[in-house]
This record gives structure tokens, sequence and C-alpha cells, in this order.
């Protein structure tokens, strides 16, 4: 396993694991992503200012974007935990031939740590509440559920997770 910060190079093939994983979504009826959102500026954005993690395993299989960007809908959230440091993970997104393999696992293992690390208190994360598959998965990392907020697709679900 190797995750590793992503580079402007890969950028192609990033935007074709996503480009597969959107397409794998609207085909099992979850429409969160697609052709607007994420788009190659917001995924340039992510790798060059540090925070898109790639999931390479001779090829780019995942990746995940960690940071401290909470959008404005956050601030509507009864977050546990009010004060202190929160990191907050973004487009989990794995190519769809590689879902059940634990690399999304691997990667909140990941993202907990780097959060560790950093000094962080808290991970926040907010998913499509029609995507029950990652809802399963943060739940059974012990996120738990603190509120929902609504984007341009929908309602989404706002997980959390003490970390200190």
């Amino acid at each position: 396993m190797d995750i590793r910060k992503a580079s402007q190079q890969e950028v192609s093939m990033i935007m074709e694991l996503v480009k597969k994983a959107v397409a794998d979504m609207i085909s099992k009826g979850i429409e969160q992503w697609d052709d607007i959102y994420p788009n190659i500026e917001v995924i340039s954005r992510d790798i060059a200012e540090g925070n898109l993690y790639v999931y390479h395993d001779g090829v780019i299989k995942g990746i995940v974007v960690l940071n401290e960007y909470q959008d404005k809908e956050y601030e509507e959230v009864q977050w546990e935990k009010q004060c202190g440091k929160p990191m907050v993970i973004h487009r989990l997104c794995i190519a769809p031939q590689s879902q059940g393999s634990g690399i999304a696992r691997a990667f909140i293992d990941f993202a907990e740590e780097y959060a560790k690390r950093n000094e962080y208190d808290s991970i926040r994360l907010d998913t499509f509440i029609h995507n029950l598959r990652a809802c399963r998965l943060y739940e059974g990392k012990g996120y738990k559920k603190v509120g929902i907020v609504t984007f341009r697709k929908g309602e989404f679900y706002c997980y959390e997770k003490n970390i200190v």
C-alpha cells in the first residue's frame, strides 16, 4: 500500500478515475457527483494546495482530500467538538474495479493517523444520504452522524469523530 500526495502530472489519471466513479455511482442510483463536481479545477487546486492523496499500487486506485476547509453549510451543524481544530475529509473516491478491497478503510486509517500527528481534535466529513455504502463505512469506523446539510445535489449526512 502506498498513500502519498498527488502530483500535478497525475491530474489526467485522477480525473479518469473520478469519471469512472461518477458513472458507477450514477448506475447505482447515487447521483452525488456529476460532470460539474468534482471537476479538473477542483482536483488541480487540491493538488496545488498539497491536500490530495492517492492510493497508488502501480496505478492510482483511489483519492482523498484532507484539509481544514468547511463549507458554509457546516455552520448549521451541531458538531460535538465545538472548540479545537477539526480536520475535514473531502472527495474520498475509489476506482470502481477496486471497491471492496479495503482502500477506503485504509484512507480513513491514514486520515486518522494524519489528524493525530498534526494535532487535530476531530475529523469531520459529509456524504450523500443515498450513498449507503459510504454511510456504513464511516459508521463502522466510529464516526457519529451529527446532522444534515443540503448541497446542490441534495441532502448529505455530516459525520464527526473525536481524535483526542
